[in-house]
């Protein structure tokens, strides 16, 4: 029974949304932390494949259960691995920037573009998902 409530409409792929986002959101803050660190080379994951391997799973499970929800099967790549409990990033270099003389690929525009937009992702999927979740709470205790 619970299962068919937390499984129901956008409530997974929001949940993996902010996973997902969370975890950027660590490795962008690592690079920024790394900036002056001679040698260090900037680490990110793909963007596009995530939102790749989402599409596909969303559409997987409407063919598969129509529009009552069900589960969302994800499939894990080269970058992004799933698991029950969460996600694991596998990042990898960047390495689209002009090398400085200490050998670090820094680049603070791209990076704090980066920073904001995961930033407005997070943000979009937790207010999402705090008002779906208001929804289930309104319904489970029957009131208006």
């Amino acid at each position: 029974m619970i299962d068919g409530v937390t499984n129901a409409d956008a409530l997974p792929v929001l949940e993996r949304m902010v996973q997902f986002a969370g975890q950027r959101h660590r490795l962008i803050v690592n690079n920024i932390a790394n900036f002056s660190t001679p040698g260090y080379r900037a680490m990110d994951v793909s963007v596009d494949a995530f939102q790749a391997q989402l599409g596909e799973a969303v559409d997987a499970r409407r063919k598969h259960h129509g529009a009552r929800g069900g589960e969302l099967e994800l499939r894990d790549s080269r970058m992004v691995e799933f698991n029950s409990t969460g996600i694991t990033l596998h990042p990898e270099p960047i390495a689209n920037n002009i090398l400085f003389h200490d050998r670090n690929d820094r680049n603070l525009e791209r990076t704090m573009q980066d920073l904001a937009e995961n930033f407005m992702t997070f943000r979009v999927a937790t207010e999402l998902l705090r008002g779906r979740m208001a929804l289930l709470n309104t319904a489970i205790r029957e009131r208006l």
